[in-house]
Protein backbone atom coordinates (compact mmCIF):
# COMPACT_ATOMS: atom_id res chain seq x y z
CA UNK A 1 0.00 0.00 0.00
CA UNK A 2 1.39 3.41 -0.82
CA UNK A 3 2.22 5.37 2.07
CA UNK A 4 0.69 8.88 1.44
CA UNK A 5 2.97 11.49 2.22
CA UNK A 6 2.72 14.67 3.86
CA UNK A 7 2.36 17.70 2.24
CA UNK A 8 5.10 20.86 2.96
CA UNK A 9 3.67 23.95 3.71
CA UNK A 10 3.67 26.05 0.74
CA UNK A 11 5.97 29.42 0.63
CA UNK A 12 4.63 32.36 0.76
CA UNK A 13 5.57 34.71 -3.23
CA UNK A 14 7.49 37.64 -2.25
CA UNK A 15 6.06 40.56 -2.45
CA UNK A 16 2.46 39.69 -1.07
CA UNK A 17 2.73 40.57 2.60
CA UNK A 18 4.58 43.54 4.27
CA UNK A 19 5.78 43.59 8.22
CA UNK A 20 4.71 46.53 9.87
CA UNK A 21 8.00 48.03 11.29
CA UNK A 22 6.18 49.50 14.43
CA UNK A 23 3.58 47.43 15.35
CA UNK A 24 4.77 44.22 13.36
CA UNK A 25 1.01 43.66 11.97
CA UNK A 26 1.68 41.58 8.50
CA UNK A 27 -0.22 43.36 5.65
CA UNK A 28 -1.21 42.30 2.18
CA UNK A 29 0.12 44.35 -0.35
CA UNK A 30 -2.97 44.88 -2.02
CA UNK A 31 -4.73 46.35 0.82
CA UNK A 32 -1.21 48.33 2.12
CA UNK A 33 -1.68 50.07 -1.65
CA UNK A 34 -5.27 50.65 -0.98
CA UNK A 35 -4.67 52.19 2.10
CA UNK A 36 -2.16 54.78 1.04
CA UNK A 37 0.87 52.56 2.47
CA UNK A 38 -0.36 53.36 5.56
CA UNK A 39 -0.68 50.33 8.32
CA UNK A 40 -4.17 49.85 8.78
CA UNK A 41 -3.91 48.93 12.68
CA UNK A 42 -1.39 51.30 13.84
CA UNK A 43 -1.30 54.19 11.26
CA UNK A 44 2.45 54.11 10.35
CA UNK A 45 3.27 55.51 7.62
CA UNK A 46 5.45 53.83 5.47
CA UNK A 47 8.08 55.52 3.08
CA UNK A 48 6.88 55.64 -0.49
CA UNK A 49 9.55 56.17 -3.68
CA UNK A 50 8.93 59.05 -6.21
CA UNK A 51 7.07 56.95 -8.42
CA UNK A 52 4.45 56.13 -5.94
CA UNK A 53 3.94 59.57 -4.51
CA UNK A 54 3.95 60.83 -8.54
CA UNK A 55 1.09 58.39 -8.37
CA UNK A 56 -0.64 59.19 -5.80
CA UNK A 57 -0.60 63.21 -6.13
CA UNK A 58 -0.89 63.23 -9.96
CA UNK A 59 -3.92 63.30 -12.52
CA UNK A 60 -3.66 59.88 -14.17
CA UNK A 61 -1.15 59.94 -16.93
CA UNK A 62 -0.44 63.97 -17.05
CA UNK A 63 3.55 63.49 -15.89
CA UNK A 64 6.20 64.28 -17.73
CA UNK A 65 9.20 63.85 -16.57
CA UNK A 66 12.27 66.18 -17.04
CA UNK A 67 16.09 66.39 -16.87
CA UNK A 68 15.59 62.08 -16.99
CA UNK A 69 19.15 60.95 -17.45
CA UNK A 70 20.92 63.60 -15.61
CA UNK A 71 23.78 61.98 -13.17
CA UNK A 72 25.69 62.87 -10.32
CA UNK A 73 30.19 62.38 -11.08
CA UNK A 74 32.59 62.12 -8.91
CA UNK A 75 34.00 65.74 -8.47
CA UNK A 76 36.15 64.38 -5.49
CA UNK A 77 37.12 60.86 -6.39
CA UNK A 78 35.68 60.10 -3.09
CA UNK A 79 36.38 56.69 -1.01
CA UNK A 80 35.40 55.70 2.32
CA UNK A 81 34.60 52.02 2.83
CA UNK A 82 33.38 52.27 -0.93
CA UNK A 83 34.19 53.92 -3.90
CA UNK A 84 31.16 56.71 -4.43
CA UNK A 85 30.70 55.88 -7.79
CA UNK A 86 29.83 52.31 -6.46
CA UNK A 87 27.47 53.53 -3.96
CA UNK A 88 25.92 55.73 -6.85
CA UNK A 89 25.73 52.50 -9.39
CA UNK A 90 23.98 50.62 -6.52
CA UNK A 91 21.51 53.53 -5.61
CA UNK A 92 20.51 53.82 -9.35
CA UNK A 93 19.86 49.70 -9.49
CA UNK A 94 17.77 50.04 -6.29
CA UNK A 95 15.36 52.87 -7.26
CA UNK A 96 15.19 53.13 -10.73
CA UNK A 97 16.34 56.41 -10.70
CA UNK A 98 19.55 57.96 -11.91
CA UNK A 99 19.56 60.57 -8.86
CA UNK A 100 17.24 61.07 -5.53
CA UNK A 101 14.70 63.88 -6.76
CA UNK A 102 12.31 63.02 -9.97
CA UNK A 103 11.48 66.30 -11.37
CA UNK A 104 8.94 67.06 -14.61
CA UNK A 105 5.38 68.72 -15.10
CA UNK A 106 2.39 67.53 -14.99
CA UNK A 107 -1.42 68.18 -13.35
CA UNK A 108 -3.15 67.95 -10.21
CA UNK A 109 -7.30 68.63 -10.30
CA UNK A 110 -6.58 69.69 -14.25
CA UNK A 111 -3.92 72.37 -12.73
CA UNK A 112 -0.30 72.49 -14.19
CA UNK A 113 2.33 72.39 -11.57
CA UNK A 114 6.27 71.91 -12.05
CA UNK A 115 6.63 68.75 -9.36
CA UNK A 116 9.75 67.33 -7.80
CA UNK A 117 9.57 64.43 -5.47
CA UNK A 118 12.54 63.08 -3.76
CA UNK A 119 13.41 59.53 -2.92
CA UNK A 120 14.64 58.48 0.03
CA UNK A 121 15.93 55.40 -0.95
CA UNK A 122 18.08 56.82 -3.20
CA UNK A 123 21.46 57.67 -0.42
CA UNK A 124 19.15 58.63 2.40
CA UNK A 125 17.35 61.16 -0.29
CA UNK A 126 20.94 63.11 0.25
CA UNK A 127 21.44 66.33 -1.95
CA UNK A 128 23.59 66.51 -4.45
CA UNK A 129 24.73 68.45 -7.35
CA UNK A 130 22.20 66.87 -9.26
CA UNK A 131 19.77 67.12 -7.19
CA UNK A 132 20.18 71.11 -6.57
CA UNK A 133 20.17 71.20 -10.71
CA UNK A 134 16.64 69.83 -11.22
CA UNK A 135 14.59 71.53 -8.40
CA UNK A 136 16.44 74.53 -9.80
CA UNK A 137 15.49 74.03 -13.32
CA UNK A 138 12.23 72.77 -12.18
CA UNK A 139 11.98 76.31 -11.06
CA UNK A 140 13.06 78.20 -13.75
CA UNK A 141 10.58 75.92 -15.77
CA UNK A 142 7.74 77.08 -13.81
CA UNK A 143 9.00 80.30 -13.99
CA UNK A 144 8.78 80.55 -18.10
CA UNK A 145 5.69 78.95 -18.31
CA UNK A 146 4.42 80.93 -14.93
CA UNK A 147 2.89 77.37 -12.99
CA UNK A 148 2.98 76.40 -9.64
CA UNK A 149 6.19 75.06 -7.97
CA UNK A 150 5.25 71.68 -5.98
CA UNK A 151 8.88 69.97 -4.38
CA UNK A 152 7.76 66.59 -1.75
CA UNK A 153 11.30 66.39 0.09
CA UNK A 154 12.33 63.35 2.40
CA UNK A 155 16.57 63.74 3.06
CA UNK A 156 18.83 63.03 5.53
CA UNK A 157 21.07 66.57 3.92
CA UNK A 158 23.31 67.64 1.86
CA UNK A 159 25.38 64.57 0.11
CA UNK A 160 29.11 64.05 1.44
CA UNK A 161 30.30 62.69 -1.01
CA UNK A 162 30.48 65.97 -3.17
CA UNK A 163 31.11 67.94 -0.26
CA UNK A 164 31.23 72.04 -1.06
CA UNK A 165 29.61 71.22 -4.17
CA UNK A 166 26.71 69.73 -2.09
CA UNK A 167 26.33 72.49 0.28
CA UNK A 168 26.42 75.30 -2.58
CA UNK A 169 23.40 73.28 -3.51
CA UNK A 170 21.28 75.12 -0.75
CA UNK A 171 22.28 78.46 -1.72
CA UNK A 172 21.45 77.46 -5.62
CA UNK A 173 18.34 76.06 -4.55
CA UNK A 174 17.22 79.41 -2.48
CA UNK A 175 18.37 81.59 -4.98
CA UNK A 176 15.62 80.04 -7.84
CA UNK A 177 12.83 80.38 -5.38
CA UNK A 178 13.88 83.96 -4.82
CA UNK A 179 13.63 84.47 -8.50
CA UNK A 180 10.46 82.54 -8.57
CA UNK A 181 8.78 84.41 -5.69
CA UNK A 182 9.64 88.08 -7.35
CA UNK A 183 7.56 86.46 -10.15
CA UNK A 184 4.61 85.93 -7.69
CA UNK A 185 4.29 82.57 -8.64
CA UNK A 186 3.53 79.82 -5.42
CA UNK A 187 5.52 77.25 -3.97
CA UNK A 188 3.93 74.74 -2.12
CA UNK A 189 6.62 72.26 -0.25
CA UNK A 190 5.51 69.13 1.36
CA UNK A 191 7.25 67.58 4.06
CA UNK A 192 7.90 64.10 4.49
CA UNK A 193 9.46 61.51 7.08
CA UNK A 194 12.27 62.85 7.19
CA UNK A 195 14.02 66.25 6.23
CA UNK A 196 16.41 66.98 7.82
CA UNK A 197 20.03 69.12 7.59
CA UNK A 198 20.84 70.87 4.56
CA UNK A 199 17.13 70.15 3.00
CA UNK A 200 15.21 71.59 5.63
CA UNK A 201 17.89 74.73 6.14
CA UNK A 202 17.19 75.69 2.78
CA UNK A 203 14.65 75.32 -0.22
CA UNK A 204 12.22 72.92 1.96
CA UNK A 205 11.63 75.50 4.27
CA UNK A 206 10.85 78.64 1.79
CA UNK A 207 7.55 78.02 0.80
CA UNK A 208 4.73 79.93 0.18
CA UNK A 209 2.62 77.22 2.13
CA UNK A 210 4.57 74.47 4.15
CA UNK A 211 2.57 71.08 4.53
CA UNK A 212 3.55 67.95 6.46
CA UNK A 213 2.53 64.39 6.81
CA UNK A 214 1.48 63.53 10.38
CA UNK A 215 4.25 62.75 12.64
CA UNK A 216 7.55 63.29 10.07
CA UNK A 217 10.44 63.97 11.42
CA UNK A 218 11.68 67.66 10.76
CA UNK A 219 14.50 69.13 11.78
CA UNK A 220 18.27 70.38 10.82
CA UNK A 221 20.84 68.68 13.55
CA UNK A 222 19.64 65.65 15.33
CA UNK A 223 18.77 65.97 18.94
CA UNK A 224 21.52 64.20 20.27
CA UNK A 225 23.77 66.72 18.67
CA UNK A 226 21.74 69.79 20.06
CA UNK A 227 21.22 68.42 23.22
CA UNK A 228 25.12 67.68 23.50
CA UNK A 229 25.41 71.40 22.01
CA UNK A 230 23.05 73.59 24.33
CA UNK A 231 23.58 71.54 27.54
CA UNK A 232 19.95 71.12 28.15
CA UNK A 233 16.81 68.28 28.11
CA UNK A 234 14.60 68.72 24.26
CA UNK A 235 10.88 69.55 24.66
CA UNK A 236 8.99 66.11 24.30
CA UNK A 237 7.71 65.48 20.63
CA UNK A 238 11.07 67.90 19.48
CA UNK A 239 11.13 67.94 15.64
CA UNK A 240 8.26 66.16 14.56
CA UNK A 241 5.69 67.93 12.90
CA UNK A 242 2.83 68.28 15.32
CA UNK A 243 5.80 70.20 17.55
CA UNK A 244 6.78 72.44 14.40
CA UNK A 245 2.82 73.31 13.56
CA UNK A 246 2.51 74.04 17.14
CA UNK A 247 5.43 76.92 17.18
CA UNK A 248 4.40 77.63 13.65
CA UNK A 249 7.00 76.49 11.18
CA UNK A 250 4.74 73.87 9.80
CA UNK A 251 1.35 75.60 8.10
CA UNK A 252 -0.51 72.72 7.74
CA UNK A 253 -0.51 68.67 8.55
CA UNK A 254 -2.14 66.83 6.25
CA UNK A 255 -2.94 62.47 5.84
CA UNK A 256 -1.74 61.11 3.12
CA UNK A 257 -5.28 60.06 1.90
CA UNK A 258 -5.83 64.08 1.84
CA UNK A 259 -3.19 65.26 0.39
CA UNK A 260 -4.14 65.27 -3.30
CA UNK A 261 -7.55 67.03 -2.73
CA UNK A 262 -5.56 69.87 -0.26
CA UNK A 263 -3.12 70.76 -2.19
CA UNK A 264 -5.95 71.03 -5.36
CA UNK A 265 -7.67 73.44 -2.79
CA UNK A 266 -4.13 75.69 -2.79
CA UNK A 267 -3.77 75.33 -6.19
CA UNK A 268 -7.54 76.46 -6.78
CA UNK A 269 -6.74 79.24 -4.30
CA UNK A 270 -3.38 80.26 -6.11
CA UNK A 271 -5.52 80.77 -9.37
CA UNK A 272 -8.12 83.17 -8.16
CA UNK A 273 -6.47 84.96 -5.55
CA UNK A 274 -6.77 87.98 -7.68
CA UNK A 275 -10.40 87.63 -7.84
CA UNK A 276 -10.96 87.53 -3.92
CA UNK A 277 -11.22 90.64 -1.92
CA UNK A 278 -10.22 91.48 1.23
Amino acid sequence: MAVERPKGKKSVPEGVWTECKKCKEIIYNKDLEKNFKICPKCGYYFRLSAYERIGFLLDKDSFKECDVSMKSNDPLSFHDTRKYVERLKDARKKTNLFDAILTGEGQIGKHNVSIGVMDFRFMGGSMGSVVGEKITRSVERAIEKKTVVIIVSTSGGARMQEGMFSLMQMAKTSAALSKLNKKKLPFISVLTDPTTAGVSASFAMLGDVIISEPKALIGFAGPRVIEQTIQQKLPEGFQSAEFLLEHGIVDLIVERKDMRNTIIKLLEFFENKDKVRV
